[in-house]
């Protein structure tokens, strides 16, 4: 959605950017900035975030939305913002930007909502402006958002290592089709890693020393094939074990899930989100019933998806 000015450059920009799914996370040891190292597979679903930008002579955020937007930020610690102040502050722009937000992806819930809000900024702000930033340069101003806000810009398919930010894309042939079941409770991402911390700690003598984390090749021929049951078998968190701990419920949700005929289920990134993976459509509609009837907010979505891009 855009609205021309006599200038030649859009009043409004229209940005989408999706969620994400960890299809593979493997968490390393605490590198020296604090962050621990992982490799993951990144997938890009049809959940999105839709960001409008106006021009303004200061920046703020509001939200709006199916999902409760009361607890969120609306300063500047919003990454929205920060992101639409570094790439002012990257490409010499003297206005502001009025963000708004509207919110599909769930909060603190292992999808990367915030990450993809603070893409879609990017790329808003960039058109809103006319500063014409080239697409490896908002990549990198990505990645010192935040470890996933590089995948939400890129989208499709990915290995992400480092923190995650590092990106190579991976080939996924055809769609998958997930069934996302949307828990009340909000996971935060540090508290997640905390706790898989301290429990590789209490059983640090029964556990091998990690190596450095990759993604297993299983997975990447999982994705090429374009294969639903091959990737069922490969699917893997090493954070879902600590998720639930957090939040015990996820076990019975992962558990309704497969019995109501799902390939696999897996806790996506830090939670609380779970992830089902059916075989196809029907498949995916039949497992949507049967979690909505079990009392679970449920959601069929499909990817890979692009990443954030203008509507319009």
């Amino acid at each position: 959605m855009t609205e021309a000015t006599e200038t030649g450059r859009d009043s409004r920009v229209h940005v989408r950017a999706p969620g994400k799914i960890n299809v593979y996370l493997g968490v390393g040891e605490v590198m020296a900035d604090g962050y621990h190292e992982v490799a993951t597979a990144y997938q890009a679903v049809s959940l999105y975030e839709e960001v409008y930008a106006s021009e303004s002579s200061d920046f703020s955020v509001s939200f709006r939305g199916p999902i409760d937007c009361s607890g969120l930020p609306t300063g500047e610690t919003n990454l929205a913002v920060r992101a639409a102040r570094l790439l002012a502050t990257h490409t010499g722009y003297a206005g502001g930007v009025r963000l708004e937000i509207e919110k599909h992806v769930p909060i603190a819930g292992g999808m990367g909502g915030g990450s993809a809000d603070a893409a879609a900024a990017l790329v808003a702000c960039d058109a809103l402006w006319g500063t014409g930033v080239a697409r490896d340069e908002l990549h990198e101003l990505a990645a010192l958002l935040g470890a996933d806000v590089p995948f939400a810009l890129a989208g499709g398919t990915a290995i992400g290592t480092g923190r995650g930010e590092e990106l190579s894309p991976a080939l996924a042939r055809g769609t998958f089709h997930w069934v996302l079941a949307l828990p009340d409770a909000q996971l935060s991402t540090p508290a997640v890693y905390g706790e898989l911390d301290r429990h590789r700690e209490r059983h640090r003598a029964e556990l091998a020393t990690k190596a450095a984390p990759v993604v297993e090749p299983a997975v990447l021929q999982a994705l090429r094939a374009g294969d639903p049951r091959q990737l069922a078998e490969v699917l893997a968190n090493d954070l879902q074990a600590a998720a639930i701990h957090l939040a015990p419920e996820l076990a019975g949700v992962l558990e309704t899930g497969e019995r109501a005929g799902a390939l696999a289920g897996i806790v996506s990134g830090s939670g609380p989100t779970v992830a089902f993976l059916a075989e196809d459509g029907d498949q995916a509609l039949e497992l949507q019933v049967e979690l909505s009837a079990a009392g679970l907010m449920a959601v069929r979505v499909t990817g890979p998806v692009h990443g954030a891009r203008v509507v319009g």
